[in-house]
Parts: C-alpha cells; structure tokens; sequence
C-alpha cells in the first residue's frame, strides 16, 4: 500500500513545501496534503511523478513506515539561523541514517553501548570529567572523536555539504544514540561539534533538546572533554604567544581559537592575555582559516562494513536496491566519513578488526 510518511520524507529530503511539489506534480495543495494524511491514495502515475520529482525510487513509496524523527528530540546547535527547508532536510536525512543503521545492525555485531546518563552531574565540566574516567581515557588528548565515538556505541553519520547551515544534529532512538556531523567545517572545528554533541547525549536526554543554556552547557562540555584542565597545560607558558598556541593545538587537535578560549577559562591566561590573543587571531585571519590544520577524522567502522560486505559479494547498490533508496543517498550519510581508507590503522580506542568484534550475522 502506500505509505504517506514515506512521502513527507522524500519531499522533506529535497526541501520542497507542499506547494512546490503540488506545482511539479500538477495537483493542487489540498490534494497533495490528503496524500501525506493518507484520506487519500495517489494514483500509478502521480506516484510515477513523484519518483521523478523527488529522485526517489517508485518503491520507496510503499510498504513498510520509516521512522520520522521529532525536531523536539533532537539537538540543532544554530536552529535560529536554520531555514525550515534545511532542518526538514536534515531531519529526513536522519530517518535515512536510521533505515541504513537497522540494515547494518541486521548483519553485523557493532559495538554495544558504553554511554552513562551524566543529566545529574554538578555541571557541564563535571560531567567531561566524569566520562572521561568512565572511559578510563584520563587527561589525556583524544586521538579521533570519531573513532572513540563508534568505540562506544555511537553513530556517526555525516551530512552533505550544501547543508551549510546544519552544523551538527544529535538525539536517541530506541536506546541508541546518533550524531551527524558536517563534513564541510574544518577537521577542528568537526572535532568540537562531535564533543559538543557528545555533551548534549550524556547531559540533556530527558529534556527538550533547544536553548541558550542547553547549548551553552553543550559548549562548557566539548571544550572541557576535549581539554581537560586536570591536564594542567604544563607546555605552555605562563604568557604564551600565539605561536606557542599553534604548536599546543596541534597536540589537542582543536582550533587556535578554542585552546586560547579554554585557557581563559581555566585560568591559565588572564582576561587582558585571551583579549591580545584573540586580536592577534583575528589580524592573521586564523578565525577563518586555521593556522596548520589538522587532517580530517573519518570513520574506522564504515570502511570495515565494506570491506566485509565486499567479501560476500554485497556492493553499495545492493543496499540502495533493498533498501528502495538512491545510492547517492548512502554517500551524503557515510561517505563524508569516509575520504581516507583506514582499515589497517592501529587506534588505541578501537581494537583491530576481528570477526568477534565486527562480523556479519549469518
């Protein structure tokens, strides 16, 4: 039969209203919304319109319902700036991520979750400390968010790159937590998203998911998990420059900007100091342009899923066919995390490949 959720979906994913897609198909406004409510069914060549309109298979328009995701549970860090047109598209985006993340889970044995509810920490940087210990990951500088992220548990998708606007998006479904990064921004600025989600998991699972203090809490989060104050900052001066910076950040893999704001806020630099700092960033343009950019993070699980798959024969377009998706929609989700292969690298976060560990469920 066919599915009118499945119809939302689509036109959300290539953020047309109702109106433009009512004009391509020739139909009214009002027709097209019965077919979205399901008061009514559209006939074989309006949906054949449809597959044409939105560059979805005919398929992908009946049978069984793709979950929709509900913008109240989810974290858009600049949602104020978002056009409707983006959020819906980045939101459809997510019920794709979830169809290919059931697909993958079917056949293969991921990592289990390893994510503690911190919503009752004294406050954002307790909560950083408090997972770090959880993690055993101590003070430390992260090696790869991402590859701690899949580590435990965490989905990792990326977003396609005109989606300029998104500039991360995180929630839970069904006990699994997701987070979509946008490959776009810098490696650093990638880095701080991915914690910056993180933040939001661990600290705002039971509550609305929007706001000035939740995403401030998000913020104090990312920046603490990803520079540890315990870890003291003994490399550095008492009044470093800025080239002292740029030689630190490289260690904490995090922009100029971002180290010399956390110092601050530890005490490490004084107001006066982060002020000269900061005018200095802005002269040499390395708020715009990071100074010795660091490479970007992909995934280490996606290339091993591949890989496995390829052995039994089973290409991307075999997804994309059972699936009833076009197999450029698989490459906006995954391939943004997948630039460089990795699948021989050593992570201290992740162990080798092993058939116990990532294997296909026969």
């Amino acid at each position: 039969m066919f599915n009118p959720d499945k119809l939302a979906i689509a036109r959300d994913r290539r953020g047309l209203t109702k109106i433009a897609l009512a004009e391509k198909l020739g139909i009214t406004r009002e027709t097209l919304q019965k077919y979205e409510n399901g008061d009514s069914t559209p006939s074989q060549d309006i949906v054949l319109e449809m597959s044409k309109s939105l560059d979805f298979p005919v398929e992908w328009f009946f049978g069984e319902n793709v979950t929709k995701i509900n913008i109240s549970g989810v974290s858009f860090r600049s949602l104020g700036r978002m056009s409707a047109a983006n959020r819906n598209s980045a939101l459809a985006s997510g019920s794709i991520a979830l169809l290919v993340n059931a697909w993958f889970d079917a056949k293969f044995n991921l990592p289990k979750l390893d994510l503690p509810d911190l919503s009752d920490s004294a406050n954002a940087e307790s909560a950083a400390s408090e997972l770090r210990a959880h993690w055993n990951i101590g003070n430390l500088s992260i090696k790869n968010m991402i590859h701690l992220l899949e580590s435990k548990g965490i989905r990792v998708f990326s977003l396609e790159e005109e989606n300029k606007e998104v500039d991360a998006f995180s929630f839970w479904r069904d006990n699994t937590p997701f987070i979509f990064l946008n490959t776009f921004k810098s490696a650093e600025r990638s880095r701080f998203d991915a914690a910056h989600e993180l933040g939001h998991l661990v600290l705002h699972r039971h509550e609305k998911v929007s706001g000035k203090d939740v995403e401030k809490q998000a913020n104090s989060f990312a920046s603490a998990f990803l520079m540890p104050e315990s870890h003291r900052f003994s490399e550095l001066s008492n009044y470093p420059s800025l080239e002292e910076l740029v030689k630190s950040k490289r260690k904490w893999n995090v922009s100029v900007a971002a180290l010399a704001y956390r110092l601050n806020k530890i005490g490490k630099i004084t107001e006066w100091q982060y002020k000269e700092l900061s005018i200095e960033l802005s002269k040499r343009g390395y708020r715009s342009n990071e100074p010795e950019p660091i490479p970007r993070e992909v995934s280490q699980i996606f290339p091993k899923i591949f890989a496995y798959l390829r052995e039994d024969g089973i290409t991307k377009r075999d997804i994309s066919r059972e699936l009833h998706i076009n197999s450029i929609e698989i490459d906006k989700i995954l391939f943004g995390l997948l630039l460089t292969s990795i699948n021989n690298e050593q992570n201290i976060y992740f162990s080798t490949p092993k058939k116990g560990k990532l294997r296909v469920v026969k």
